[in-house]
């Protein structure tokens, strides 16, 4: 009798297909001296990157390039095809003719994380909540028709032309709302199994489950993060796997495979952990290139005398919005154009702003030094 569920046969004949029902979490796992020691691992690089976050001059700022990168691997996992690139210049309003249709998706990524994060503080991580952010992630995008925000009523399945070609069927719909209770309860089950380990069992039972027609992978990712900060693991949220998922992607799908036909719950769970460790640590190694970066520039930017003011205004606005025109310019610091564009040379010799089009007109300027840490 397996752990994590079990397959049942539905309908009959040629139409007949089999389709999983998992078992209630918590699962026994099986704690090794691997799985165990990958635990202390990612805890104690956990545990760093939070700290990081006390030493780092914005932040806020730092949080929200994550959202972006976050949002563009989550969606590219799924196939889609706009870039990190592309979301800078659709926030900043530049339009491109590079600019892939899905972005958008991109977008609505951003505002779900960003909704699930405000809505975390007033409101417990929820089947409501998931709806919610599930809802946006969808809205006027592909898959809108997928019914945004709610939980399907349907059969779906992964891989395959048809439900009998499939190499996985989830959850049929009389078991969906067993399955999400369950789930639910688990998030504030009091058993004493490590946080991590927790998160990691959520994500692929939630997986599991499957329970939209649309963006179940990117909502369990979204879940990683919500449940993480929810348990105070993290104080802010910092951590975001799908850079992980996207670069071994194969293994993350084959992990979530044989978690359910193999039973092999350990083997996930050690994926899972070495994606927080490593993550973790390489957003700790960010964050300190980020005050380096600061610290660098901004000393260049007091060499500009009486323009020193406009431009640290100019400079500390890259940090939220690292790609601007000069109309953002003259905004920022009440310049008139010819004047606006002779602070933005004076940062161009400086080395801190970049200039991307090559145009005579409509120039846009970036401070890609900051934006290639994140890429």
């Amino acid at each position: 009798m397996m752990r994590t569920g079990r397959y049942i046969d539905l309908l009959k004949g040629e139409a007949q297909y089999k389709a999983f029902v998992p078992n209630p979490l918590p699962f026994n796992v099986r704690m090794n001296g691997d799985l165990q020691s990958l635990l202390s691992k990612a805890d104690l690089s956990l545990g760093r990157l939070d700290g990081i976050a006390e030493t780092l001059p914005d932040v806020d700022f730092f949080i929200l390039m994550y959202i972006r990168k976050e949002a563009t691997l989550s969606s590219q996992v799924e196939g889609t095809q706009a870039t990190f690139a592309d979301v800078l210049r659709a926030e900043a309003k530049i339009e491109s003719l590079e600019t892939h249709k899905d972005v958008d998706e991109i977008l609505n990524y951003i505002k779900a994380m960003n909704h699930g994060l405000e809505r975390l503080e007033s409101l417990p991580l929820s089947l409501r909540l998931i709806k919610e952010i599930h809802g946006i992630l969808l809205q006027g995008v592909r898959g809108e028709w997928k019914e945004p925000g709610e939980f399907r009523g349907s059969q779906n399945w992964i891989g395959g032309a048809s439900i009998e070609q499939a190499s996985f069927v989830p959850c049929p719909p009389q078991e969906l709302i067993n399955a999400l209770g369950d789930l639910e309860k688990f998030f504030y089950n009091n058993s004493k199994i490590p946080v991590l380990l927790k998160t990691g069992l959520i994500h692929a039972q939630f997986e599991n489950i499957h329970p939209f027609l649309d963006g179940n992978g990117r909502i369990g990712r979204l879940l990683i993060t919500f449940y993480l900060c929810q348990q105070k693991v993290l104080d802010r949220p910092l951590l975001y796997l799908s850079d992980f998922f996207k670069k071994y992607r194969q293994e993350y799908y084959d992990r979530l495979n044989v978690f359910h036909e193999k039973d092999d719950i350990e083997n996930w769970l050690k994926f899972f952990l070495e994606g927080v460790d490593v993550t973790a640590r390489q957003a700790v190694e960010t964050s300190k290139k980020i005050i380096k970066l600061k610290e660098e520039d901004a000393k260049k930017i007091e060499t500009l005398g009486r323009s020193t003011p406009k431009a640290a205004a100019v400079f500390n606005s890259l940090f939220h919005t690292p790609m601007l025109k000069i109309k953002d310019i003259e905004k920022i610091t009440g310049l008139k154009n010819p004047n606006a564009m002779f602070l933005t040379n004076k940062m161009v010799n400086l080395g801190i702003l970049k200039e991307i089009t090559g145009k005579k007109r409509n120039k846009v300027f970036v401070y890609q030094k900051y934006i290639s840490l994140f890429e």
